[in-house]
């Protein structure tokens, strides 16, 4: 039987109108993974799926290589092993020396690998194509943290973040090597290896997603990085990737949850240098000529102990393993480049919490806390002047204990993120998530309801503050709405002119809070300052 040509037609409508849903089965040249169906949310899940080969032995502190070719069709149903983590800082000054202890052990658990580079993707089964991408960082000081969360079982989960687009994305979530696997420093990892390593493994990452992501049915063209805490950090990194001029572009917008930005030292300079001295010294690599090599070729349960080890060394709060200035990736300190305005990125959309400094300070301290010592211990280099400037600063925040909260949280995650607001001239948005008491991290469970439950279980505001962020990922811009219930009024773009901000927030008979505000001008002041010694915070 002949069909007729308006038959025809009606057939090829069909197929535009209900795209064939995507394949379980990927071919990414050197694997094959087959994913599976959440029959829960009607996602494809590809899970633990190889981005880059092992970093062990001789790829220790080295640049991310291409996964080896892996026969046949790997299953993509399990989360990926979570890479090493390291202890954080817990003592109660500073282990470096002035300008002006005790340790503890963490026991492992089977689940951790130095192979961990790795990454997860979620894409919708609607088989709609050229689909925005997400990538979400996560975040833990650079020293902790995994695709599956921080413990194994509060799980980052992509299908939260489609749910909330409204099946209008795709989900990436990566892993990246961390602590003294992902960040060791000085003169002869530079010589005989690579600095960043954990930067290096995003970028790979974000690399892996321009090739494949249209296997999932993404847009390498459409994609926004997303991270909280140091992931934020990651996210603030990769900004300034390359003196802002990563070629070809990885992603077109940025979102920063928490941003972070601890002292970043020259690779070389006395921190890192003191750092490696350490890691070799607990590596039992002193006596060798050739320290690297020998890092290289120890056990990895001696180097989990130097992670944990020079890790819980730290002062409180802080963390030791982090990003530096290698001269390469990340050519000079991260408010220089940004004061510059050389940001990668189209678009910028940044949240901020109340009290973002409260769990980074040992609030047991609140009878003993000075302002000028701490000052000192949180950022070694400052010189006395400084010490005395900052203290004037805060001398009006109200106790001690609570100038140190109001010192940690501004210096570190606040003001980095006006920092990038100007870098992207009317281009950002800025929020800020006030739901009491407004701490570190207390936002992630209202888009990634996977790691626990919201502290204010709202639907409303859940939907409205998750949205938000898909949104601006889709579009670039929060007020473009694809949910039609979605109450937040219109968001104006933070500028030096206006200087909007939206606030999520609550009152006190519990009714939702959504409307703009005005940044504070005695914050901007005291971001101003923390701009002026960014040299001797070393940021």
């Amino acid at each position: 039987m002949r069909l007729s040509v308006t038959f025809l037609v009606f057939l090829s409508s069909i197929a535009i109108t209900y795209a064939a849903p995507p394949s379980t089965t990927v071919d990414l040249g050197y694997a094959k993974y087959q994913g599976n169906l959440n029959s829960a949310t009607g996602n494809l899940e590809f899970l633990g799926m190889r981005y880059a080969g092992a970093p062990t032995g001789t790829f220790r502190w080295r640049a991310p290589q291409l996964p080896q070719a892996t026969p046949g069709t790997q299953q993509a149903n399990a989360f990926p092993n979570r890479c090493w983590e390291a202890g954080q800082g817990n003592q109660p000054v500073a282990p470096f020396p002035l300008r002006s202890g005790s340790r503890q052990q963490k026991r492992a658990v089977p689940d951790f690998s130095e192979d961990c580079l790795f990454l997860n993707v979620v894409t919708p089964a609607s088989g709609e194509k050229n689909l925005p991408v997400v990538v979400w960082i996560h975040g833990g000081g650079y020293m902790a943290g995994s695709a599956s969360g921080f413990s194994g079982t509060d799980v980052f989960d992509g299908n939260d973040l489609v749910r909330q687009a409204g099946g209008g994305v795709v989900a990436v979530i990566i892993q990246y090597r961390l602590g003294v696997f992902g960040f060791l420093a000085g003169q002869k990892v530079h010589d005989g290896g690579a600095l960043n390593a954990g930067l290096l493994d995003q970028q790979f990452a974000l690399q892996w997603v321009q090739r494949h992501i249209g296997k999932f049915n993404g847009d390498p063209r459409k994609v926004t990085i997303w991270g909280e805490s140091a992931g934020a950090g990651s996210v603030l990194q990769q900004l300034v990737a390359n003196g802002g001029h990563t070629t070809p572009p990885l992603f077109r917008a940025a979102i920063t949850s928490s941003t972070f930005l601890p002292s970043q030292y020259a690779f070389n300079d006395r921190v890192p240098e003191q750092l490696f001295s350490e890691v070799v010294q607990i590596a039992g690599c002193s006596s060798v000529v050739d320290t690297l090599a020998c890092l290289r070729e120890a056990d990895v349960n001696a180097l989990q102990q130097a992670n944990t080890d020079v890790g819980n060394s730290g002062f409180f709060g802080t963390f030791i393993f982090v990003p530096v200035v290698d001269g390469h990736l990340i050519t000079e300190r991260p408010t220089q480049l940004i004061r510059q305005g050389k940001v990668n990125g189209q678009a910028f959309l940044s949240m901020t919490n109340t009290f973002e400094g409260a769990l980074f300070v040992n609030l047991s301290t609140a009878a003993t806390v000075r302002t000028p010592p701490y000052l000192a211990n949180l950022f070694p280099d400052f010189r006395d002047a400084d010490v005395i400037a900052g203290t004037a600063q805060y001398a009006n925040r109200g106790a001690p204990i609570d100038q140190a909260v109001a010192i940690m949280g501004e210096s570190i995650f606040i003001c980095p993120t006006y920092f990038l607001l100007r870098a992207f001239g009317g281009k950002g948005f800025k929020g800020e998530f006030a739901i009491p008491p407004g701490g570190h991290g207390q936002d992630v469970a209202f888009y990634f309801p996977s790691t626990g439950a919201p502290s204010f279980n709202n639907t409303v505001f859940i939907n409205n503050f998750a949205q938000s962020f898909l949104n601006f990922a889709m579009s670039l811009d929060p007020n473009v709405k694809w949910d039609p219930t979605n109450t937040v009024p219109q968001w104006a773009r933070w500028n030096e002119q206006g200087k909007n901000e939206m606030l999520f927030n609550k009152t006190d008979a519990g009714a939702t809070v959504f409307h703009s505000v005005t940044t504070s001008t005695a914050l901007l002041e005291r971001c101003d300052f923390w701009e002026s010694v960014s040299a001797f915070s070393v940021q």
